[in-house]
């Protein structure tokens, strides 16, 4: 008997198909009349047995169906189309704001390893969550991501790098993140290790677990102190009670704390103070600023449900606040530890015309994703699913590419 079993995939059956679940929140279905042409078949957990039939052949025939399931991989939250990003696919992890790593010139690193969210917050700037307009979600192999975070860490050739996990979306969906933090951490370069998080999905154990692979700092979502304001913000119901007895808890642990709310105007003006004063409470900032206000700006393709406040009052405001509570409430970049560090070089200028091949569907209706030069490139407005493009890169900005698409 043929015994295959997974690490990243687990297996159930479902009347005439079998449902295969990808990194917990993923999944795509296999024929049983397909696999039954490989050998009578039965399935546990993560394991599929096949008799009478050596592993090598069972393998390659239901690696084969396995590859044309994953072209189906949908998302349960949101039951979108999912893309798996993995290093065979040759799919560039710079280029693009949605998945893989940003280098903004500076120490800080950007590891985005997953789209999706389990919450709708009234404010997202990427329209993200389960009635997000968006089109497609993304999970990148953990093992690629770790290879080409190398890369630019060696290209920085500095030791106080800050590799910061953040999302479109909520990272800890990432289903293998206490690993992702682990093998981050293996690297002698990496001073900081930060995620972004609403801290729905957080636990005791959770935070024990990336304690002990290396996490350093949790920036917590954390908005407001009134369930009511907690609930609308977040767009969906938002157990405070049980994230603030975990934001408590963090400090107790190995990990620092962050209080990252946005300020929404008309909506959260008088929890900002209270924000504050928990942070300080609870010991968040051992090593950091205990909080880090955050200004709403509106996105083009965000949702935008109050007027952009200046960022000469909104420091107005704040200074206020300082002075009629006695708190501090600003901090600057400098206090996050972030210096400018050399930035991984450009291979397109703006203006340029150049030729790329369309890999897959962007997040945004008729945007599709193509890749030139080992960089990804955001084409809005593209009549084409495939084959080769000529663009005109429009934008550049911190390797982050948009092309038109031209005729």
């Amino acid at each position: 008997m043929a015994e295959l079993t997974f690490q990243d995939l687990t297996f159930r059956e479902e009347d005439e198909k079998v449902r295969v679940n990808f990194l917990n929140i993923f999944y795509f279905y296999l024929d049983k009349g397909l696999l039954n042409k490989i050998a009578a078949f039965k399935i546990s957990s993560n394991a599929i047995y096949f008799e009478g039939i050596s592993e090598e052949k069972a393998r390659r025939r239901l690696y084969l169906l396995l590859e044309q399931g994953f072209q189906n991989l949908t998302n349960r939250l949101d039951h979108k189309k999912a893309i798996y990003i993995h290093k065979n696919s040759q799919i560039p992890l710079i280029g693009t704001n949605y998945f893989g790593l940003i280098d903004r010139g500076t120490n800080l690193i950007e590891i985005k390893p997953v789209t999706s969210c389990n919450l709708g917050c009234i404010y997202c700037s990427v329209d993200e969550g389960p009635k997000s307009r968006r089109k497609v979600d993304f999970v990148v192999e953990k093992d690629y991501i770790i290879e080409e975070f190398r890369k630019i860490v060696e290209y920085k050739a500095i030791g106080n790098i800050d590799a910061h996990i953040n999302a479109q979306g909520e990272p800890l969906l990432y289903d293998d993140m206490p690993g992702l933090v682990e093998d981050i951490a293996k690297m002698r370069q990496i001073k900081v290790i930060s995620i972004d998080t609403n801290g729905i999905l957080l636990t005791k154990q959770l935070v024990d677990r990336l304690a002990d692979a290396g996490l350093t700092r949790i920036n917590l979502s954390l908005n407001a102190l009134d369930p009511k304001i907690a609930d609308l913000m977040a767009g969906f119901p938002y157990n405070l009670k049980r994230v603030m007895e975990i934001a408590a808890y963090i400090p107790k642990t190995k990990i620092d704390l962050l209080i990252a709310p946005v300020w929404l105007p008309g909506y959260n003006d008088n929890e900002i103070v209270k924000l504050a004063k928990f942070a300080k409470d609870i010991g968040a900032g051992r090593h950091c600023p205990p909080i880090g206000i955050q200004n709403f700006l509106p996105y083009k393709f965000g949702r935008n449900p109050v007027k952009e406040v200046s960022i000469d009052m909104f420091y107005k405001k704040l200074r206020e606040m300082e002075k009629e509570h006695n708190i501090r409430l600003i901090y600057d970049k400098e206090d996050f530890g972030i210096v400018e560090a050399k930035e991984l070089p450009k291979p397109f200028k703006k203006g340029q015309i150049i030729e790329a091949e369309i890999a897959f569907p962007g997040r945004l209706k008729n945007e599709m994703l193509a890749v030139a030069k080992n960089r990804l490139i955001s084409v809005p407005n593209c009549d084409k699913e495939s084959g080769f493009i000529r663009v005109k890169i429009r934008r550049t900005k911190h390797n982050i590419f948009l092309g038109e698409l031209l005729s």
